[in-house]
């Protein structure tokens, strides 16, 4: 019965629990990174209050989050764009997906790839954005559409493969 141990079973539990929080908080040491060198280290900067608000709701500890700022306001490498990416999902509803990335190319083909295994493609810049405004630094769907039990399921794993990128910031959609 080796293996079959509470210590084993808390380690792996920790592994799981330990990979998740990681991945979440390099895409919000990217964000904090970006707002900093926008704001060139200004703390009163909306944006950079955003992204500490998102860090803070993710409890990223402080000295990590003083690090990434740190970083953005004194890095003079590549610099990262946010790029709004347009499609349309299961049941015919609207998809933005929000990157964050230094280079367009691996971005676009990375989204267009998980798109295409689930049987979709990127649609045309604005297309699919007359759906949502964006209030506040996010986007809120103004017309929202119904969905059946089988497409629901779809969005979900289709929204779950986009997320687990590590260029995705965030997807949207106008889904009831």
């Amino acid at each position: 019965m080796s293996g079959h141990n509470k210590f084993s079973k808390i380690k792996h539990l920790k592994a799981k629990n330990d990979a998740q929080k990681s991945k979440s908080f390099g895409k919000i040491v990217r964000l904090l990174t970006v707002e900093s060198k926008k704001a060139g280290g200004n703390l009163k900067s909306p944006g950079l209050i955003a992204a500490i608000e998102k860090a803070r709701r993710e409890n990223m500890p402080n000295d990590t989050v003083d690090r990434a700022i740190k970083k953005g306001a004194t890095d003079n490498s590549a610099s990262m764009d946010t790029i709004i990416y347009e499609t349309y999902g299961p049941g015919g509803i609207a998809i933005l997906i929000e990157s964050l990335t230094d280079n367009k190319n691996k971005a676009a083909q990375e989204i267009k790839h998980i798109l295409s295994l689930n049987g979709f493609e990127l649609a045309s810049p604005g297309s699919a954005s007359w759906a949502f405004t964006k209030t506040g630094g996010t986007w809120a769907a103004t017309t929202t559409l119904p969905l059946e039990d089988a497409d629901i399921e779809l969005l979900t794993k289709l929204v779950v493969e986009l997320e687990e990128n590590e260029e995705v910031q965030e997807v949207f959609t106008n889904a009831e």
